[in-house]
Parts: structure tokens; C-alpha cells; sequence
């Protein structure tokens, strides 16, 4: 297995910012996406540019990474392993001063991962790779030495595979009742269509995130898989404004409902309701409905519903209309801007 320079492969360089590196990677991505490129080796070109930007995109990978670099090279240059990384052995296919082969492992053959990344990205980043780092307990990998040129990987334990997050776009009413959805997701890696059953717990709002355990990136060496996480977006109401807990809607009226009082209907959540519009009601005026707005989660009371009346006159005016506005005109006292 040969180390693999992520820095490289989006051709930027080792102290570059988070922004140039991103713009780097799409202007690759765009170059080879499958979809689009003709290139002949689009496809691959374009999971070694994904694999490259999930690492150094990463505040935490990229640290990862650029630590390990640096001891792979100290190793490779002076055959001794680097301080801190007395637990591992580094072996080039070669005695000291030699510069041949890339790393050898047993029992990892190509793809042995499963997640869609090489198995250099699995070695450093699966359940933490290394067991944490160096000094590190848990799962991950040893590498020995036996003696010049002999080296090889044992897997100590299974790994649990990577958590993994994609977006998902509810309707308001969605959100608010909860319940079964289907869905069908695409790895971006494989190409992979996966089609899966979500139980959307009621009251979700934008930004929240729905876990499907076991429906994440597979476990190296025979582990158990990751999560998958759903991170919850709202898509827009005709009618209905979400702001934290509550609802707001927008209820037209006409000027003499305003004027005289009457009665409006106010969409909710679960079909329609008719409030009071009280006599001398100004435009901008709410109409507070206690209970109706978005469910609390977890045995949290719902939030309200306000309804804000908003006086709309006819863009056309009849004869007798224009006739009765100039005769109220006339006998009318009110001035709005007094």
C-alpha cells in the first residue's frame, strides 16, 4: 500500500487554506465528474478527488494526515522510526537508506474497507486509525517488524466504520406529524443507490438530525457499520411561516372587513379555522391562536400560531365602488396621518 499525497492529487500546495483547497476540488470535480468528463480514467480520478478533499476539508483529518506524513517521511529517509511513533514500524520494502516498495500489508487486500475510499484512508481514519494515535488504546492497527523489509499489518480488533450524513428535505406537515418516508440515497463515491425506510420522530425542525444506526460506511475488517445521520431541512409553505416554535400565516382582508369587523379563515397544520376580525382592526394587527403552531418534541408544549391581518383593497374599482369610497371620502372625519 503506497502513501498517497492528498495535497498532490488536488494540486495545491501543504500550507494551503481551507478556501483554496476547496476551490481546487470543484474545479476538478467538475473536470472529471462521470456524468460529464471523457475522460478515460474519470471515474477513478474523481474518488482519489473526493478521498482527497474528505481528508484535508477536515480540520481534524488533515492534522491526522499531515502528522503521519511527516513521520512516513522521517522514517523513510533515515530507516528509524520518528519519536512519539515507537509502537509502529515503518517498512519501505528495504533496509535503511533504501528507497524502494511502499508499505506491505497482510490480510488487507484492495478495497477491504468497504466504504468507498482506499484502504490508506481506511488505515488512517477507520475508528481512528492507529488505535488513536500513537500511545493510543483501543482498535485500529500494529504494525511489526521483523526485521528489515518484514513488515505487516494485523487488524487487533474489528472497526467500526465511519459515521456518515446526507441532507434530507421535509414538508412542513412532514416535520410536524413525523412518520414513514422512503428514500433513496446516492454514494458519491460508488455511485450507489441505496433505498431506505426513515421514521421521521414528530417535531423535527430545520437542522436537526435523524440517526439510522447501522446505515453507515461498513466496518473494516468485518466491524460493524457506522451510522448514518439525516440532517433535517424544511422546504417553504404556501401558507404557513416556521419560526422557532411557532407559526405565523398572512390572512387577507377586505377594508370593510377591517373597518366593521367580521370573520377570516387562518390555515394550520391540520386543516383550516375561523377567528374573530374585531371592528377598527388596523393592517399588521396579529391574531394570537395558543396551542396551533409546531409540535414540541419529547412531551414539550406546541408553540402558537399568529395570524397577521393585513387589509388588501381592489386593484379595480366598479362604478358604484368608486362611487361609494368618494361618498365615505366625503363624510368621513378620519385621518390616518393625524
Amino acid at each position: 500500500m503506497d502513501y498517497k499525497d492528498y495535497y498532490q492529487t488536488l494540486g495545491v500546495a501543504r500550507d494551503a487554506s481551507k478556501e483554496e483547497i476547496q476551490k481546487a476540488y470543484r474545479k476538478l470535480a467538475r473536470k472529471f465528474h462521470p456524468d460529464v468528463s471523457k475522460e478515460p480514467d474519470a471515474e477513478a480520478r474523481f474518488k482519489e478527488l473526493s478521498e482527497a478533499y474528505e481528508v484535508l476539508k477536515d480540520p481534524e483529518k488533515r492534522k491526522k494526515y499531515d502528522q503521519f506524513g511527516s513521520a512516513w517521511k522521517q522514517a523513510r529517509q533515515t530507516g528509524q522510526t520518528p519519536p512519539g511513533w515507537e509502537g509502529i514500524h515503518f517498512d519501505f520494502g528495504g533496509g535503511p537508506g533504501r528507497t524502494g516498495g511502499g508499505f506491505r500489508f497482510e490480510g488487507a487486500g484492495p478495497g477491504f474497507g468497504g466504504s468507498g475510499f482506499s484502504d490508506f484512508f481506511e488505515m488512517l481514519f477507520g475508528q481512528g486509525g492507529f488505535g488513536g494515535g500513537p500511545g493510543a488504546g483501543g482498535g485500529g492497527f500494529r504494525f511489526e517488524g521483523g526485521g528489515p523489509g518484514a513488515g505487516r499489518a494485523r487488524a487487533r480488533s474489528a472497526m467500526k466504520g465511519r459515521d456518515q450524513e446526507a441532507p434530507i428535505t421535509l414538508t412542513l406537515e412532514d416535520a410536524a406529524r413525523g412518520g414513514k418516508r422512503e428514500i433513496s440515497l446516492s454514494d458519491p463515491a460508488t455511485g450507489e443507490v441505496r433505498a431506505l425506510s426513515v421514521s421521521i420522530p414528530p417535531g423535527v425542525k430545520p437542522g436537526g438530525k435523524i440517526r439510522l444506526a447501522g446505515q453507515g460506511a461498513p466496518g473494516p475488517g468485518g466491524g460493524p457499520a457506522g451510522d448514518l445521520y439525516l440532517k433535517v431541512d424544511v422546504a417553504p409553505h404556501p401558507k404557513l411561516r416556521l419560526e422557532g416554535q411557532h407559526l405565523h400565516a398572512t390572512v387577507p382582508i377586505a377594508p370593510w372587513e377591517a373597518a366593521l369587523g367580521g370573520q377570516a379563515t387562518v390555515p394550520t397544520l391540520n386543516g383550516s379555522l375561523t377567528v374573530k376580525i374585531p371592528p377598527g382592526t388596523s393592517s399588521g394587527r396579529r391574531i394570537r391562536l395558543r396551542g396551533k403552531g409546531f409540535p414540541g418534541r419529547k412531551g414539550d408544549a406546541a408553540g402558537d400560531l399568529f395570524a397577521e391581518l393585513k387589509i388588501v383593497v381592489p386593484e379595480e374599482l366598479s362604478d358604484r365602488e368608486r362611487e361609494l369610497y368618494q361618498e365615505l371620502k366625503e363624510a368621513s372625519d378620519f385621518d390616518p396621518r393625524a
